[in-house]
């Protein structure tokens, strides 16, 4: 666990981004495990049921798989401003149907719907873990997580000898996971999906009355390259954010407490399914915490107003690195690579946020942590996806730029990054919490 006062290394931060990112597996984990540490570095945990102190302090609220998390000087007013880091904890991948348990030609497979727009093809032939919130008949929440329990496997070239001509995979009939056997009749009678991720959790299926479990890659985060210059995970996008910003805040809790701004961490839940939920960006949950604790520094609407018309949100998420096998792809003249800095994510569509005052904004934070950026704008012809960033924007009317790491395989079950990137957002989003801008 990362000090408050101490700036990790850029291979112990890396190496604490893989543990962050085991201890992860779903969006419910994020949020917790966020939490937790921040509870570590002297954050208290509120409860939204509760009344919340108006005192200065350090501040982390959980609402299901989002969190939010805060820092009030003991300076602060009615009118400081604030500096957001807003990103996003869930992840593309599977989860788990309505009676799970399918039973096929002998097997025991797992009932999985498709969540948000995974690369299929990288879920096959890789082991895979089961985690996500068990709600039992008490209405107690249970966190949950196996370990390698199940696979998709591919069919073998035999049995398709034009495959590497074009694989198709079948949303339903090719990503069921297999967990087991059920080739007897006792086998297939004690066959239950659901008891499997019950028993991590100390557990009977019967007890658990509600769930949201999702798949998970079970391989361990790895460094690799011929310099150990890259790294490997699943779910970089967007836990690399996330990750930016705890460690951010833990390294300036001891500063921030007489800075002149409220630095926020804000990791949303359901980004990738377009952030419209009680916990997504598209939801109350950042307004109605910013109401609390404007609330506490007694300030009236005009107060507020002032504040967030001097706020700053960075919207920070994965984006594209240039591809070498597919160079093609990618706008000719900007072209990202890893361990070159973060991304500034451009769209004269407003699918990324970002203008003049935002770039002009980042280039003051990344020359004051001296870090170094690029740019990303995509093809014409190839629209980019887009990010939390435009729906904060235009909920609280705050000042929004958009960036993020560079990765390959976006979206795949296990995405590669730059381990200098990882350390370079972090100096960012620290530059960006306590540099003074004259933006």
């Amino acid at each position: 666990m990362a000090d408050s006062r101490t700036a990790l290394t850029a291979y112990q931060l890396i190496d604490d981004l893989g543990d962050y990112v085991t201890a992860s597996p779903s969006s419910y984990h994020a949020a917790d495990a966020a939490a937790r540490r921040l509870v570590t570095a002297g954050f208290t945990q509120l409860g939204e049921h509760q009344d919340w102190p108006s005192a200065p302090g350090r501040y982390v609220v959980v609402r299901d798989g989002a969190v939010l998390a805060w820092i009030i000087p003991e300076s602060a007013t009615a009118t400081t401003p604030l500096r957001i880091l807003g990103a996003h904890t869930d992840s593309p991948g599977f989860k788990l149907k309505p009676k799970p348990t399918v039973l096929s030609h002998g097997w025991v497979q797992a009932g999985t719907e498709v969540y948000g727009g995974p690369l299929l093809n990288s879920w096959l032939d890789r082991e895979l873990r089961l985690a996500g919130r068990l709600v039992t008949r008490d209405g107690a929440t249970h966190l949950a997580a196996t370990g390698a329990v199940a696979r998709i496997p591919q069919l073998a070239i035999h049995l398709d000898r034009q495959v590497n001509d074009g694989l198709t995979v079948g949303k339903q009939a090719h990503t069921a996971p297999v967990l087991g056997l059920a080739g007897t009749a006792e086998q297939a009678a004690q066959a239950d999906v659901l008891a499997v991720v019950a028993r991590a959790a100390g557990l009977e299926a019967g007890e658990v009355d509600g769930y949201d479990v999702v798949v998970a890659d079970a391989q361990p985060p790895a460094r690799f390259g011929a310099d150990q210059e890259f790294f490997a995970s699943g779910r970089l996008d967007n836990l690399s954010s996330v990750h930016a910003g705890i460690t951010a805040l833990e390294q300036i809790a001891d500063t921030a407490d007489a800075g002149a701004v409220i630095p926020v961490l804000a990791a949303f839940d359901h980004e990738e399914l377009g952030s419209a939920s009680r916990s997504g960006a598209a939801g109350p949950f950042l307004e109605e915490v910013l109401g609390r604790i404007y609330e506490g520094l007694g300030a009236t609407v005009a107060q507020r107003a002032r504040a967030f018309g001097e706020s700053w949100h960075l919207s920070c998420d994965a984006g594209h690195a240039v591809h070498p096998n597919y160079p093609e792809r990618h706008d000719p003249a900007n072209r990202p690579l890893l361990n070159r800095g973060p991304l500034l994510k451009i769209n004269a569509n407003q699918r990324y946020t970002t203008d003049a005052p935002g770039a002009a904004m980042w280039a003051q934070v990344c020359r004051a942590a001296g870090v170094p950026s690029q740019e990303f704008v995509s093809r014409n012809d190839i629209p980019c996806g887009s990010t939390i960033g435009p729906i904060t924007a235009t909920r609280l009317g705050i000042r929004t730029v958009d960036v993020g790491i560079p990765l390959l395989s976006m979206h795949s079950a296990r995405e590669m990054c730059g381990v200098e990137d990882v350390a370079s957002l972090r100096d960012a989003v620290v530059g960006f919490f306590t540099t003074e801008l004259t933006v």
